[in-house]
């Protein structure tokens, strides 16, 4: 994976917008402090995700159920919420066939459908449980805590549904990915004697994808795990370079801050040039939200900082949101993701009498359109004096996805520091849970025990 920055410097855009030359410099200075700081904190046993790309024990486990049980099953059902499905979903979205659920079992080569609820909508929840077998599915409950309240909620959903059609063999189709030793989930797991995984106690859920929260259902559904985990080792290989220009996730990182702080370009934009990474720019957007926006500094100060993500896909938003990428504040940073070989391609076929309009079409590639289009984009955003960076992939593959995961995931690390906030907590979610359990706990609750008026409903 090779990063292109170039259009984040002000003399490679209109001479007017972007970072002078000068405060890249300044960055590369600076960074031997970060870099220090992050070592001293995966020292003090955070930064847990870097313990990722060493595996063996787990990555046995996971191979040794999915290759025994877990061939039993032809549908996969997962339970979870943000980083406990958003991970999963982006694997499954770049890895395998389109349209994954709709092919025939010749088509899957034999490996299972997979779905995976991340949310408690009920008629979402309802139509998925029509649509399976549950003689036939495998339930994969994934909380770290063993106490989400929109993972429990669907848990007991789904147990009742098990049971009324499998009696007591309904622990059979569970398995529980959850902390090692504590939590509602661990305890139900030992009572009923349900299969369980351990979500390392390092690693928070949006940092989870590459631990067994996504590489149990991926190796369920044939994903290559080892190559995920190969590739994340390549990122963590690059980040131990100590010069800011040599490690790209840090760089990334160093010049989105830089952007923000500055410049006031308080909104970064991922941009991938694929439909199989649209589901990785909502893992991102998640990553880099709640990593980062925080009311207070590690100090205690208020500070109230922190980027909005924006996912996008290309070239679909540029008929969407480019417009306003281009000519509207000055208040974005947009990184396209290009996948430079696909694994398959198209030709634009030649048609006899076709328009003049359209005459350059034919005789090119729907890949080769993808290219020339995020190239145009970036080209004229850059032109406009909008700041822009490319993160290439050779192709997509387990190794490069894996790599790409853990580069946010690094990114996301370096950013605490150069913000000067905790990356790893979330306040602002805990209150929300703590409000829904003081909410679900009263019979006929309202508004009003949550400081909320009354009135004002129109």
């Amino acid at each position: 994976m090779k990063l292109h920055y170039g259009r984040m410097l002000s003399d490679r855009l209109d001479g007017v917008h972007g970072l002078p030359r000068p405060r890249l410099l300044e960055l590369a200075r600076r960074f031997g402090e970060v870099q220090a700081e992050v070592r001293r904190r995966r020292g003090a046993g955070e930064y847990g995700f870097y313990g990722l790309g060493d595996q063996a024990a787990s990555v046995t486990q996971i191979r040794r159920f999915a290759e025994g049980v877990g061939q039993a099953f032809d549908h996969v059902l997962v339970l979870g919420i943000g980083g406990s499905a958003l991970g999963m979903k982006a694997l499954l979205n770049a890895l395998k066939r389109p349209g994954w659920n709709e092919l025939d079992d010749e088509g899957r080569e034999f490996f299972p459908r997979l779905t995976v609820l991340d949310n408690v909508d009920p008629t979402s929840v309802a139509e998925a449980l029509r649509r399976m077998d549950p003689r036939r599915a495998l339930v994969n409950v994934i909380s770290k805590s063993g106490g989400t309240a929109e993972t429990m909620a669907q848990y007991l959903v789904v147990r009742e549904w098990l049971e009324r059609a499998l009696g007591p063999a309904a622990a059979r189709h569970l398995v529980f990915t959850t902390d090692p030793a504590r939590g509602a989930l661990r305890e139900i797991a030992a009572r009923d004697g349900i299969a369980a995984l351990e979500v390392p106690p390092a690693v928070g859920g949006r940092f989870s994808v590459l631990s067994p929260v996504g590489l149990l259902p991926a190796a369920l559904v044939g994903i290559d795990i080892e190559g995920l985990l190969a590739g994340a080792r390549d990122a963590l290989a690059g980040a131990e370079a100590d010069d800011l220009l040599q490690n790209q996730s840090a760089l990334w990182s160093a010049l989105h801050w830089a952007a923000d702080t500055a410049l006031g370009a308080r909104i970064h934009v991922l941009m991938p040039y694929t439909d199989r990474l649209r589901e990785f720019a909502e893992w991102y957007r998640q990553l880099w939200a709640e990593s980062l926006g925080k009311a207070k500094d590690r100090r205690g100060q208020e500070v109230h900082t922190g980027p909005t993500p924006v996912a996008a896909v290309g070239p679909t938003d540029q008929h969407s949101q480019v417009q306003l990428f281009m000519e509207g504040p000055f208040d974005k940073v947009v990184t396209f993701m290009a996948v430079d070989r696909f694994a398959e391609d198209v030709t634009i076929p030649q048609v006899a009498g076709l328009p003049a309009d359209l005459a350059y079409l034919p005789g090119h590639s729907l890949a080769g359109l993808l290219q020339a289009e995020y190239q145009a984009t970036s080209a004229a955003l850059a032109s406009m004096g909008r700041m822009n960076c490319s993160l290439h992939l050779p192709e997509l593959s387990a190794r490069t996805l894996g790599e790409a995961i853990m580069f946010f995931q690094l990114a996301t690390g370096y950013a605490g520091v150069w913000y000067g906030v905790d990356p790893f907590d979330q306040p602002g979610v805990e209150l929300g849970k703590r409000l829904t359990f003081a909410a679900m706990g009263r019979a006929g609750y309202t508004a009003e025990p949550l400081g909320l008026p009354p009135g004002d409903v129109a």
